[in-house]
Protein backbone atom coordinates (compact mmCIF):
# COMPACT_ATOMS: atom_id res chain seq x y z
CA UNK A 1 0.00 0.00 0.00
CA UNK A 2 1.41 3.31 -1.34
CA UNK A 3 2.82 5.94 1.64
CA UNK A 4 0.73 9.30 2.20
CA UNK A 5 3.35 10.93 0.29
CA UNK A 6 3.84 8.35 -2.34
CA UNK A 7 0.37 9.00 -3.41
CA UNK A 8 0.91 12.71 -3.39
CA UNK A 9 3.97 12.36 -5.45
CA UNK A 10 1.88 10.09 -7.72
CA UNK A 11 -1.15 12.80 -8.22
CA UNK A 12 1.05 15.55 -8.98
CA UNK A 13 2.62 13.55 -11.64
CA UNK A 14 -0.46 12.46 -13.06
CA UNK A 15 -1.42 16.68 -12.80
CA UNK A 16 1.59 17.46 -14.50
CA UNK A 17 1.72 14.56 -17.29
CA UNK A 18 -2.34 16.65 -17.63
CA UNK A 19 -0.95 19.68 -18.05
CA UNK A 20 -2.02 21.08 -14.76
CA UNK A 21 -0.31 21.97 -11.61
CA UNK A 22 -2.05 22.06 -8.18
CA UNK A 23 -1.57 25.82 -6.43
CA UNK A 24 -1.77 26.64 -2.69
CA UNK A 25 -2.32 30.43 -2.18
CA UNK A 26 -3.41 32.83 0.79
CA UNK A 27 -6.40 35.32 0.34
CA UNK A 28 -8.16 37.55 1.94
CA UNK A 29 -11.32 36.61 2.83
CA UNK A 30 -12.95 39.87 0.77
CA UNK A 31 -10.84 38.25 -2.04
CA UNK A 32 -12.35 34.63 -1.72
CA UNK A 33 -16.16 35.89 -1.49
CA UNK A 34 -15.08 37.70 -4.73
CA UNK A 35 -14.33 34.55 -5.70
CA UNK A 36 -17.22 32.37 -4.76
CA UNK A 37 -19.90 35.49 -6.23
CA UNK A 38 -18.16 35.23 -9.55
CA UNK A 39 -18.53 31.45 -9.34
CA UNK A 40 -22.30 31.41 -8.24
CA UNK A 41 -22.89 33.98 -11.25
CA UNK A 42 -21.14 31.90 -13.66
CA UNK A 43 -23.01 28.65 -12.25
CA UNK A 44 -19.30 27.09 -11.16
CA UNK A 45 -18.59 23.80 -10.12
CA UNK A 46 -15.54 25.69 -7.82
CA UNK A 47 -13.07 28.17 -7.23
CA UNK A 48 -10.29 26.55 -9.59
CA UNK A 49 -13.03 27.15 -12.76
CA UNK A 50 -13.40 30.70 -11.51
CA UNK A 51 -9.71 30.76 -12.74
CA UNK A 52 -9.79 29.05 -15.82
CA UNK A 53 -12.77 30.90 -16.85
CA UNK A 54 -11.91 33.49 -19.15
CA UNK A 55 -13.71 36.78 -18.13
CA UNK A 56 -13.50 35.64 -14.41
CA UNK A 57 -10.29 35.65 -14.60
CA UNK A 58 -9.85 38.80 -16.22
CA UNK A 59 -12.72 40.10 -13.47
CA UNK A 60 -9.91 38.74 -11.13
CA UNK A 61 -6.71 40.73 -12.08
CA UNK A 62 -9.20 43.91 -12.48
CA UNK A 63 -9.26 43.41 -9.11
CA UNK A 64 -5.78 42.58 -7.94
CA UNK A 65 -4.32 45.42 -10.07
CA UNK A 66 -7.09 47.95 -8.56
CA UNK A 67 -5.35 46.86 -5.15
CA UNK A 68 -1.74 47.03 -6.29
CA UNK A 69 -1.98 50.24 -7.17
CA UNK A 70 -4.42 51.47 -4.26
CA UNK A 71 -1.62 49.94 -2.06
CA UNK A 72 1.48 51.71 -3.85
CA UNK A 73 -0.53 55.24 -3.75
CA UNK A 74 1.02 57.43 -1.19
CA UNK A 75 -0.70 58.59 1.87
CA UNK A 76 -1.97 62.11 1.54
Amino acid sequence: MPTTETAKRAYRRRLNAGGEQEVLIRLSNNTVALIDHIKKRHNLRNRGQVLEYENSARELLKLFEQRREATQQPMT
